[in-house]
């Protein structure tokens, strides 16, 4: 499956849902190789290792963080290929004063969100929806 491209059928079929808990951006040494169960995505920067997880389990292992993140998914299953989507999204969040980072995994997109902002970009984000 290649997943969907029309960018007016992402927009009105992407179903948000937003996941329990704290999440949190982390950075360690390059050389380090974290626990594929711990981490929720990780990627390799010159600087390091970002990775993406638990704030519990941050806290756990000590390491530092500056951003507590809520994560939305967005459930439809779109394109590595698919052009407008990311902007769409970080556009309605923005008109909001909400800032986000974006996941592009293979099957879907994921947004983190500060936490304090979770409801509020939830709502953007089904109205974007609803007007695709």
């Amino acid at each position: 499956m290649s997943g969907e491209t029309s960018l007016t059928v992402l927009l009105s079929s992407m179903s948000p849902v937003l996941h329990e808990g704290e999440y949190v951006f982390c950075t360690v040494d390059a050389g380090h190789e974290p626990d594929l169960k711990e981490v929720l995505c990780f990627f390799r920067e010159a600087e390091g290792l970002t990775l993406i997880m638990r704030k519990s389990l941050a806290d756990a292992k000590g390491l530092v963080y500056t951003f507590v993140a809520s994560w939305i998914t967005l459930t439809v299953h779109s394109s590595l290929a698919a052009v407008g989507l990311t902007a769409a999204v970080a556009t309605a969040l923005a008109d909001q004063r909400i800032s986000c980072n974006v996941v592009a995994a293979f099957c879907h997109d994921h947004i983190f969100v500060p936490v304090q902002d979770a409801e509020k970009a939830m709502l953007a984000l089904q109205a974007l929806s609803t007007t695709a």
